[in-house]
């Protein structure tokens, strides 16, 4: 059964940085994507991340860009989302993804339809 549990949230002032782990357990790491998501009260769940988990491939939101960065720890089979400069705006929900599918749905890597494996989600508060 796949297991994926969120570490790392919290609150800062804006301009502060904030890690976030995710760490997969009984999935097939190194085959395929994982993610963050956010999901502010109100709107969509959005993507923020992803990266694959054996090929390095990146993707990043518009909105994160420059800011934010995620890597692995493979040892752990963890992803990894550093957030700097961050914003009030950023404060939301955030989940961890990941998929094991063949195939895509075609609207892009952040499209949550792609993932089929969800950890129960770390606040991040950001104060103005």
């Amino acid at each position: 059964q796949v297991q994926l549990v969120e570490s790392g949230g919290g609150s800062v002032q804006a301009g502060g940085s904030l890690r976030l782990s995710c760490t997969a357990s009984g999935y097939p790491y190194g085959r395929n994507f994982m993610a963050w998501f956010r999901q502010a009260p109100g709107k969509e769940r959005e993507g923020v991340a992803a990266i694959h988990t054996g090929l390095g491939g990146l993707e990043y939101a518009d909105s994160v860009k420059g800011r934010f960065t995620i890597s692995r720890d493979d040892a752990n089979h963890s992803v990894v989302l550093h957030m700097n400069g961050l914003k009030p705006e950023d404060t939301a929900m955030y989940y961890c993804a990941a998929r094991d599918r063949d195939t895509w749905t075609g609207f892009g890597i952040l499209d949550k339809r792609d993932y089929n494996y969800w950890g129960q989600g770390t606040q991040v508060t950001v104060s103005s």
